[in-house]
């Protein structure tokens, strides 16, 4: 049996192929990255899955009979249990369809192996989206405090350029001023001077009145 004949088989009590499919692909995943890691899958009735080490060794090769070194490795190695080994042995009796080959495991006994590893792969991918939302939410954050940082910025110049022009006008209208001032201030001071003239015009022509009178 392989593993599209494994999904048929199972389908009717899975609700369709689908779902079948994505059962034995949960599991088998869940398995593989648990042994990987180190950990021992044990399946009550079943068997139990968990990584072994071998260490470096010599081995002949079987064409040449040559000696080789084969350096220390991990392999995969599954143990079946007592129920699976009566079931192969004969000593126990094949349940018929729709019966479970396998005894169910007791209340909280799932509390490691698969179940724990597709709990732990759950919560990961869960830290991991989080990780990401709060990344982009940093980085909008940083974005829209550069923008204002550069908005500050452009008015800040802008009111200075103003404040600039501003005092340049004023010191421009200042120094008009100062010029039309100067240049009135002359033709006052002539036009002091030459009071005086009229007024001995005035005394002269008073002395010659008085002159004559007599």
């Amino acid at each position: 049996m392989n593993k599209a004949q494994l999904v048929e088989a199972i389908a009717d009590k899975m609700g369709g192929r689908q779902q079948a499919a994505e059962a034995v692909d949960h599991v088998l995943d869940a398995i593989v990255r648990a042994v990987v890691a180190g950990e021992r899958v044990s399946v009550t009735g079943f068997g139990s899955f968990e990584k072994v080490d071998r260490p470096a060794r010599y081995a002949r090769n079987p064409q040449t009979g040559e000696r080789v070194r084969v350096k220390k490795t991990s392999v995969p190695r599954f143990r079946a249990g007592q129920g699976f080994k009566d079931l192969v042995s004969g000593s126990k009796k094949l349940p018929r369809g729709g019966e479970v080959a396998v005894k169910k495991a007791p209340k909280g006994s799932l509390t490691g192996g698969a179940a724990a590893t597709v709990k732990k792969a759950a919560a990961k991918k869960t830290t991991k989206a989080a990780a990401a939302k709060k990344t982009t939410a940093k980085k909008a954050a940083v974005k829209k405090t550069t923008a204002a940082a550069k908005k500050t910025t452009a008015k800040k110049t802008t009111a200075k350029k103003t404040t600039a022009a501003a005092k340049k006008t004023t010191a421009a209208k200042k120094t008009t001023a100062k010029k039309a001032t100067a240049k009135k201030a002359p033709a006052k001071k002539a036009t002091a001077k030459k009071a005086p003239a009229k007024k001995s015009t005035a005394r002269k022509s008073t002395a010659k009145r008085t002159t004559r009178s007599r």
